[in-house]
């Protein structure tokens, strides 16, 4: 729904006063609600306005944008955190999605795009540049590459073994859960670490998550 309610967030005061007057140009799709320069204040003026967006930077004192938009995310679930920053690591981009956030925008975007991207998410859409929308695209195609040369490697067993090890069970719980020895289950954990080239169960769980064979947090 038009105008969103937006929170601007940037340690730096002149990009703020920047955006901010070019937000005002267009009061058919923002109007701005309130600034701040810290993760701290972002919160604290989140929680108060509870803004339809809360539009900011990683690189922010006090809290990163990260850290803030996760904080904003659990306490707010109806608002939307958008970063928008020079940031283009893809740790970042990364963290960001697994976070959720509404989106991810690089401070190199036109106005018209940022607009245009702006009245995407009133409509429930998520916010990417085409660069870090890009990025994604071709990560999601790595992970896939991964599971395929995975799933080519280990056995169908091996791979109900390595998944378990991942959700953290322990050699007697995969042995109960697949109806087999503790025996068999260290055999085909050899297995696994020699295929893999890996060295130990952190290990094992790390590759899983990574390689796309399992989702984070299962």
């Amino acid at each position: 729904m038009l105008p969103l309610q937006v929170l601007i967030v940037d340690d730096h005061k002149l990009f703020r006063q920047g955006l901010i007057g070019l937000m005002n140009t267009r009061p058919d799709i923002v109007q701005v609600v309130g600034e701040a320069g810290t993760g701290r204040q972002a919160l604290e003026l989140a929680r108060r306005l509870q803004p339809d967006v809360v539009l900011m930077d990683i690189l922010i004192p006090e809290g990163d944008g990260l850290q803030t938009a996760a904080a904003i995310r659990k306490e707010l679930p109806k608002t939307g955190a958008v970063l928008l920053t020079s940031s283009a690591l893809d740790e970042h981009l990364y963290e960001a999605v697994r976070i959720g956030v509404a989106g991810y925008l690089l401070k190199t975007l036109d106005a018209d795009e940022l607009f245009d991207l702006l009245v995407g998410i009133a409509h429930g859409e998520a916010a990417l540049t085409r660069t870090m929308a890009a990025r994604l695209l071709k990560d999601v195609a790595k992970r896939a590459a991964q599971v395929n040369s995975v799933q080519a490697m280990l056995t169908d067993r091996e791979i109900q073994v390595l998944r378990l090890v991942a959700q953290g069970s322990s050699n007697s719980d995969i042995a109960e859960k697949l109806c087999i020895s503790v025996n068999t289950v260290k055999t085909h954990l050899s297995s696994i670490l020699h295929k893999l080239q890996l060295e130990n169960r952190t290990q094992v769980a790390t590759y899983a998550v990574q390689s796309g064979l399992m989702p984070e947090g299962a």
